[in-house]
Order: C-alpha cells, then structure tokens, then sequence
C-alpha cells in the first residue's frame, strides 16, 4: 500500500519540490492549496487559507505525512501593513500550521509512524526589522513546534515534528522569483530524510551562514536588530505594496438562498479580502425587494467568507472609480460576458490591473424562484 502525504501549500516553491519527491518515491499526494498543482497524478483540494476553513483537512484523515509550506510575507516597514493582511499573516502562517497539527495530534500521539515537516524562518528564530510581521508568525510556528516535540517525547510518543527554518530559498515565488525545481528539488530531498528520521530541527546553510547569524543575534540582540535594520534598508528589498488581493461583488441578496452563498464562497477562494456591495433596492432590474435593505446587509455581513460590507453604486466600476473600494478582482456571473455593459468593463479595467471573473452559473435554487413561489 502506497504512503499518503498532504502537503498544504504545495504547488509552489518549496512545497512543490517536497511533493516532487515525495510522489517520486511512491507516494500518493494530495495538495491544499488555492491554485493547481503542475504535479501529474496529485489529488488537488482548492483552499484558500484566509478563510480560517479547515474542512478539507476530513478528507485526508488516512494519511501518514503532513508537510505545511503555506505562508507569505514582505519586508516593509510596519506602518505599511494593513489590518486585512495582518489577519491573513496569522491565518496562512501560523493558525494553518496549529490547526492542521491538532487535527491529526491523534496521529502524532500513536505508536505508528507519522511525518511531518513544516516551515518555519530563520526570521522567526532572530531579530528581523522591517519583517516584524512575518517574524512573528513563524516565532510562534517554532516555539509551537519547539514545545509539542517536548510533549511528544514526554509521553514517549516515537513521532516529532521537523521545524525546518530556512533564510532565503532560490527557485520560489517567495521574493518575487518564478518556481525552478532545480534548484529546490535537493533542499527537499534533505527535507524529506531528516523529517523521515524524526529530526526537529534543520536550519538550511547553517554551518556556513546561520551559525554566524545566530550568534551574532546571541551575543548583542540589539546591535543585530540595527545592523538587520540597515541591510534591508540598503539592499532594496522593500516591498510596499500590500499582500491582499481585495475582491468585489454585488447584488441584491434578496430572499437569500444556497445559490448566493456558493457565489461568495467562490468569490473568496480568489482573493484575501472580500467587499460585498448589497443593491439598495431592486429597481436597476425592474424587480421587487421583498427583505429590506437593512436586513439584507445584515445577513451578508455575518457569512464568514465576508469581509466588509457596503452599498453597492449602481454601476459596478463606480466603487473602483469613485475610490470606495480600490479592488483588484470584480466577480460576476457568465451570464454577463460579452454584454454591452461589461464589454465596457473590461475597457476600463484594461489599464488598472483589474481582472473581471466571470462564474459560471450553476443550477438550483434561484431568487426568481422563489419569486415565483411567494407570488403563486
């Protein structure tokens, strides 16, 4: 029977490359991640972290490898860091890493054997100004990792976790680069021996880079911080532009029903901050409103794949250009490709790196139903 390993944030970077190997060596391999896999033969299970929905972790109860490279940050100074991507940081870098882990503690706790391997940072284990945000997200990944390897050993439970801790990794989008197995397949194969072995811990390049680092960190925290400080000042590694990707849709809402709700759930699976605009009446369709205005945002407002709520204008674009709500991704129904209206969209989107996602419509339970019903 082929091993069965779930790699959450595996079809990029480091993740693709430990999913690589592990399916070269037999493996059956199930990826999490919000984008597909180029792997051939892996089962993909679209998630997207932000939305703190670990569901799709029942589907994979029978596996024996878990490895977590989910995660994202960007050196800037903090004061450029947004309130959505500081909920996200957590969520993609940290609560991913604990809830997974919980969800098959069980495991961790037998007997049998049972790998895992996730990431966390050399940033997380020093100082690392003008990161603070990340830092503190994989601080707490290896302080997690660092303390449940205790508890396992206590218990006498033969299972660890392997906190791998790397600086920068060459063949990743992480910093801006394309994906290159090449060049991350052998940090991989290393990954996957020493997690394989039950090891805690592996700093990659520590002997002839990280070693240094760390003692100098050791030796005078403070003077580290500055000397940090000023490297990444130096070497134009800034990145000001914020990690979110601010999606937006409207309607009516009205007579509320599954159809709207699998549209926003849709709409969250691609972008990290979610603006619903809820029509105020329904007079732009020539169609009565049953709920009113009110009630309607309410409920929108309390679905979790929600992030804020307004007032829609009438015309979509209107919210970009009037300034309300700079998205970069405007969702809406197939049923409106290629109409006069969006063909007018997409113009004016043309050179403001906005995309237009047309869902494509599903069958069930619609509002004009329902409207049909109410006025039998």
């Amino acid at each position: 029977m082929n091993k069965k390993a779930l790699i959450i944030g595996g079809s990029n970077g480091i993740g693709l490359a430990i999913a690589t190997v592990l399916h070269d060596n037999g493996y059956d391999i199930t990826i999490a991640d919000r984008c597909a896999p180029t792997l051939p033969d892996a089962r993909f299970l679209q998630v997207n972290l932000v939305c703190t929905d670990y569901s799709f972790l029942d589907e994979c109860n029978d596996i024996d490898t878990l490895v977590i490279t989910a995660g994202f940050g960007r050196v800037a100074p903090f004061e450029t860091i947004s309130s959505p991507e500081i909920d996200n940081s957590l969520a993609v870098n940290t609560t991913t890493v604990l809830k997974a882990i919980h969800h098959f503690y069980p495991r961790f706790k037998s007997q049998e054997p049972f790998h895992c391997a996730v990431m966390g940072s050399i940033a997380g284990l020093v100082s690392s100004p003008l990161f603070a945000l990340y830092a503190a997200t994989k601080a707490a990944v290896c302080r997690f990792t660092e303390s449940l390897n205790i508890e396992l050993e206590a218990s006498g439970c033969p299972n660890r976790i392997l906190n791998v801790s790397p600086g920068s990794i060459k063949g990743t989008r992480f910093n801006g680069g394309d994906n290159d197995l090449d060049a991350t397949i052998p940090l991989a194969k290393e990954i996957v021996t020493r997690m394989l072995q039950h090891e805690t811990l592996f700093i990659p390049h520590f002997d002839d880079t990280f070693a240094g680092v760390i003692n100098r960190y050791q030796t005078d925290a403070h003077q580290f911080g500055m000397n940090s400080y000023q490297y990444k000042t130096d070497c134009g590694r800034m990145n000001l532009k914020p990690q979110v990707k601010i999606g937006y849709m409207s309607g009516t809402f009205d007579l509320f029903h599954i159809g709207h709700l699998n549209i926003i759930r849709r709409a969250k699976q691609l972008c990290d901050y979610l603006v619903v605009g809820v029509h105020k009446d329904g007079s732009h369709k020539g169609k009565e409103v049953f709920i009113p205005f009110e009630e309607r945002v309410d409920i929108v407002r309390n679905i979790k794949y929600v992030d804020q709520v307004i007032q829609s204008e009438r015309e979509d674009c209107d919210v970009y250009l009037k300034g309300i709500v700079k998205y970069d991704r405007l969702f809406v129904g197939s049923d409106y490709k290629g109409t006069e209206r969006f063909l007018r969209y997409e113009e004016i989107f043309a050179d403001k790196g906005v995309e237009i996602v047309y869902f494509p419509y599903t069958t069930g339970t619609s509002s004009t139903q329902l409207r049909a019903y109410l006025s039998k």
